[in-house]
């Protein structure tokens, strides 16, 4: 392992470099993630961006991880991440993302579709939320967003258990955050009111921050065409550029509506994330992230009102943004049946563990592919980690047995370590992290002695049980005696911290873990109709005594993953290999 851990770097959105994180105090870093808004279910790509930043979170509060302090030195720790996700409940335009608003409410339209699935019965019986009250709209997905985030393992829900105000209700912040913001903005001359008494509107003028469009890469001269239809001509007229964009709409009829001193409505959508992160995190964060289709317009427009209501040259030293995933190599549909919110998937019986590797094994800065196989595929892999547990617990029981591996073991441990530091340590990279946890656990397995492998052959409930092994081992209680082991307890911990990074084992495993289906009984892992298929294939090449084709058969599903082991009844057990 090197001497000296190089410092984080990550690529920032503004410089469009990869530079080190450098936060105000590195001891406590300060994190704003733009949460769901909560309208509807969250889809996976809204989780992957989520996820992605949970994984960044997660990182940088780890002892391994070093960070650049303002003055050049190195920090590596303790630290402390205050984290902040808001939820978006205020009941927006569908039309957000356009300069001036519009659309239909989205709270009216999460409304009716709340009341068609009452009339059809497929809104849950235990659901008890009034389609036309808007606040009780959001608190519904609000409670299943955070049902689904938490069976994820998104650490920002378990600490707003104990501290409800690192997750807040852009509500909650209209009359005490956005609108003395927007007075703020007023006065400085950074925004201004249009219209009459009635229909009046209060702009951001762009031109009066000069560096407006130095995040997304737009220019005014680009803008100043619509920038795709962002634009109303009937709303163009009172405004000084057609980039100007809606801080506080007058609107009487909206759903959700405030008094302020432009008439009673509602505030525009970027300036709820400028006033909540501002009053829970100070004028100036750490790090902000969101997907990339936060950066223009909601990231900008974030940017350029929160600089101007501070005073300060910098709203984020650093800006974090995760790609598109996209389903089967296109974007999600809900007509073409790609459309997937993880409460979806879990009903469907996927392991929240699975689905959560599923999302975060690609790099956050490329696309992700999810697919159905790809999903199976990390089921097996957490199979196979959760099975590792098995050695683990072997050797910590009969410490004797590792006796003569513990120099191997000592060894893997700082090859480990190496790898989670190097790889995470350059832009977070999480494939070539994930790699080396393989690497390292398969040859940990391999390294047993003679004595060992027959103390297991022995211990038949180790192999035989479903237990979730690795829940059990990632626990302090559970390290192994440094005294008597203490080659193996290095390498536990080092194996602990790489899946508390990952925040992939920890998770509880769910749902059925023995589905029988015909002749195959998967055992911890989703059922396969391709795996049924060449199961019944291979039956039938048995009982024509083609055991050439059987034993190909074997074969391929060893390659794709799959052990098979024929029991009695004619049934064939289904398993990691």
């Amino acid at each position: 392992m090197s001497e000296s851990p190089a410092v984080l770097r990550l690529y920032d959105t503004l410089t469009r470099s990869l530079v080190p994180l450098v936060p105000g105090d590195p001891s406590r870093v300060t994190f704003y993630t733009c949460g769901p808004t909560v309208y509807d279910d969250c889809h996976i790509g809204n989780f992957r961006s989520f996820l992605a930043a949970d994984l960044l979170r997660r990182w940088i509060e780890s002892p391994l991880c070093t960070l650049q302090a303002p003055d050049g030195s190195t920090h590596t720790g303790p630290r402390t991440v205050v984290h902040v996700m808001n939820i978006t409940d205020v009941g927006h335009m569908t039309d957000d993302a356009a300069a001036d608003g519009g659309g239909e409410d989205k709270m009216a339209t999460a409304g009716q579709r709340i009341l068609e699935a009452k009339k059809s019965g497929k809104l849950p019986e235990d659901a008890d939320v009034d389609p036309g009250d808007p606040q009780a709209i959001g608190v519904f997905f609000t409670d299943r967003f955070v049902e689904d985030a938490k069976a994820l393992g998104l650490k920002v829900i378990t600490d707003a258990e104990a501290n409800p105000e690192l997750m807040p209700r852009a509500s909650a912040y209209v009359e005490p955050g956005m609108i003395p913001m927007i007075e703020s903005l007023i006065d400085k001359g950074h925004a201004y009111v249009a219209g009459d008494a009635g229909s009046q509107a209060v702009y951001f003028d762009v031109q009066s921050y000069p560096t407006y469009g130095a995040l997304s890469g737009n220019t005014l001269d680009q803008l100043r065409g619509g920038a795709g239809g962002r634009v109303s001509d009937a709303n163009q007229s009172q405004k000084k550029h057609p980039a100007d964009f809606l801080l506080w709409k007058e609107d009487e009829s909206h759903l959700m509506k405030w008094r302020s001193p432009w008439g009673t409505g509602y505030p525009g959508w970027h300036i709820e994330c400028s006033a909540m992160s501002r009053a829970l995190l100070g004028d100036v964060i750490d790090l902000h992230s969101g997907g990339e289709d936060n950066i223009f317009p909601h990231h900008e427009c974030e940017r350029a009102q929160s600089c101007c209501a501070t005073g300060h040259d910098t709203f984020a030293r650093h800006w974090f943004h995760g790609r598109f995933l996209m389903v089967e190599g296109k974007k999600m549909s809900k007509s073409a049946g790609t459309f997937y919110t993880a409460r979806q998937l879990f009903e469907q019986g996927h392991d929240p563990a699975a689905v959560r590797l599923e999302l975060v094994k690609t790099h956050y800065r490329s696309n992700a592919d999810f697919s159905m196989d790809s999903l199976r595929e990390s089921a097996i892999t957490i199979e196979r980690w959760r099975n590792f547990g098995k050695h683990l617990r072997l050797f910590r029981e009969h410490p004797s047995l590792a006796a003569s591996d513990e120099s191997r073991f000592a060894e893997l441990a700082d090859d480990l370590v190496e790898v989670i530091v190097d790889a995470l340590s350059s832009d977070l990279n999480v494939a070539g992290f994930i790699a080396g946890i393989h690497v390292i656990m398969r040859d940990a397995a391999a390294y047993k002695s003679e004595a060992a492998i027959e103390k297991a052959k022995e211990l038949r409930s180790l192999s035989e049980s479903t237990g979730d092994w690795f829940r059990e081992v990632l626990t302090p209680d559970f390290a192994p005696d440094p005294s008597t082991n203490p080659g193996m307890a290095k390498l536990w911990s080092a194996l602990a911290e790489a899946h508390r990074i990952l925040g992939v084992l920890p998770i509880a495993k769910s749902g059925t873990e023995t589905v029988s289906r015909g002749i195959a009984i998967f055992e911890g892992i989703d059922p396969n109709p391709e795996v049924e298929a060449l199961l019944a294939e291979r039956a039938e090449a048995k009982k024509a005594k083609d055991y050439a084709r059987s034993d190909a058969i074997r074969d391929e599903l060893a390659g794709k993953g799959y052990a098979i082991k024929d029991v009695a009844g004619g049934k064939v057990e289904v398993g990691p290999a």
